[in-house]
């Protein structure tokens, strides 16, 4: 394995260039929301300096469980790289899953041995995204921090079946935009809840849970922020490479945030996540 070495973070009142740099020299990969909110991302060159709270419960063990319990074939929506869907195996034959960016070849590489038959779902014209497959086919859907289309989720259930997802909750981050003078790019009222479980009702299915947790992401200092913001690309775009133009862009923002720390303040930006279970009426 390869040794980095990362050079100790400046104090939350050490100068702003301090922090501009130690964030631009700090191992860094920009991610995916997937890959961010569930931990799968090293952060040790931000230690303590940035926490977010977990919810109380335990996605993986769920999915686990139905998928042990499942009468049929199980899909998996937005599956990713494909480690977390095969870490539930055994899988049902005919088990299938989704992905729509970049990691959608690692997925066939890491599923089809297992016979999981791994299909692209790209967004329609109309922004929806259709799910390639024929009605009624599974007994268990999954989703965790992907786009989902509640009517085609209804489509493909089988009656009975049971869909199990966790999302970001869309009010993650705004404190922070707000704080850096950056407007929102996406709608803080377009995944909540409240709208998930009532999208899935409208499809014809029953809510059997609907839980929020109501979580945090606390920063301590500039460079925690930065950091935060190269891995999290889509929070503030333009910003994430930290090039001078960029800092230069959003200097009044960022100097304000750094004297805020500076002063020995945290930033608590919201973390919300959900969690919806339904089921298809038989």
């Amino acid at each position: 394995m390869l040794d980095v070495s990362i050079a100790p973070a400046p104090a939350p009142d050490a100068p702003f260039e301090d922090h501009i740099e130690w964030a631009r020299n700090a191992p860094a990969t920009p991610s995916t929301p997937a890959a961010l909110f569930t931990g799968g991302l090293d952060e040790t060159p931000v230690d303590d300096r940035l926490t977010v709270d977990t919810p109380g419960w335990d996605y993986p063990a769920l999915a686990q469980e139905l998928v042990r319990r499942s009468r049929g074939a199980v899909l998996d929506i937005g599956t990713g790289n494909g480690d977390f869907f095969a870490g539930l195996g055994p899988l049902p034959t005919g088990s299938a899953a989704t992905e729509t960016g970049p990691a959608f070849l690692t997925a066939r590489r890491r599923l089809e041995p297992l016979g999981v038959d791994v299909r692209r779902a790209e967004p329609s014209w109309t922004g929806d995204v259709l799910l390639p497959f024929f009605d009624g086919r599974y007994s268990v859907v999954l989703s965790r921090f992907s786009t989902i289309d509640a009517a085609e989720v209804g489509r493909v259930l089988e009656p009975g079946g049971t869909f199990l997802t966790e999302q970001v909750d869309t009010r993650d981050g705004i404190v922070l935009n707000k704080a850096l003078g950056v407007p929102l790019g996406w709608d803080p009222d377009a995944v909540t809840v409240d709208v998930v479980s009532d999208g899935l009702v409208a499809a014809g299915l029953e809510i059997v849970e609907a839980t929020e947790h109501v979580g945090t992401r606390t920063f301590t200092d500039l460079s925690s922020v930065l950091w935060y913001l190269r891995t999290a690309a889509w929070q503030v775009p333009g910003l994430a490479e930290l090039t001078p133009a960029a800092i230069a862009r959003h200097e009044a923002g960022l100097r304000a945030l750094h004297m805020h720390f500076a002063t020995g303040n945290v930033l608590v930006d919201e973390a919300p996540r959900i969690l919806v279970t339904a089921r298809r009426p038989f």
